[in-house]
Order: C-alpha cells, then structure tokens, then sequence
C-alpha cells in the first residue's frame, strides 16, 4: 500500500506540474494574441488617424479656398470703389487748378 501512495503522490505531482506547463503555455498564448490584437488595432487606429487628417486637411484647404476668393473679391470691389473715387477728386482737383489760373 506505501507503493501505491507513493505511485498515487507522484502521478498526482506530474498531473499538477503539466496543469501548470499548460497554464503558462496558454497564459503566454493569451498574451501574444492580446499583444497582436492590441497592435493591429493600434495600426487599424493610425490609418483611420490619417484618413481622417487628411479629409479634415482638404476640408480646411478647401475653406481657405473660398475664404481667399471672397477677400479677392472684396479687395477688387474696394479697389474699383477707390479708383473711381481718386478719378472723381482728380478731375476736382483739376477743375480747381484751372479756376485759380484763370481767375488768378
């Protein structure tokens, strides 16, 4: 009977040590598949990231876009506005010249 508890110690020994092998072979097996889980998704986020830089880069260029052309337009307007103001006071300003030569 010794024998047999000896036989039943060491078998139930070798049963808890290939328990534990086979619990660190699978927690080593979860944590490399959360570590390329966790990597892919990381990759999966960056190109998303950048998709959405790059959608929000044209969005923003395209709005610097219309804002230039409506300041052009603006400065255009201001500009024909001047010009015709400066023709109108040159021709004024003519006239008052030509009155006090001739008036003396």
């Amino acid at each position: 009977m010794p024998l047999e508890a000896v036989r039943s110690i060491s078998e139930a020994e070798e049963a808890s040590r290939k328990m534990k092998s086979d619990a660190v072979a699978a927690a080593k097996k979860a944590a490399a598949d959360a570590e390329r889980d966790g990597r892919a998704e990381l990759e999966n986020a960056s190109r998303r990231a950048a998709g959405e830089t790059e959608r929000l880069l044209q969005q923003s260029e395209e709005k610097a876009k219309g804002v230039a052309l409506k300041l052009a337009e603006a400065t255009e307007k201001k500009k024909a506005e001047l010009r015709q103001s400066a023709e109108l006071r040159l021709h004024e300003a003519a006239s008052f010249i030509v009155e006090r030569i001739v008036n003396g």
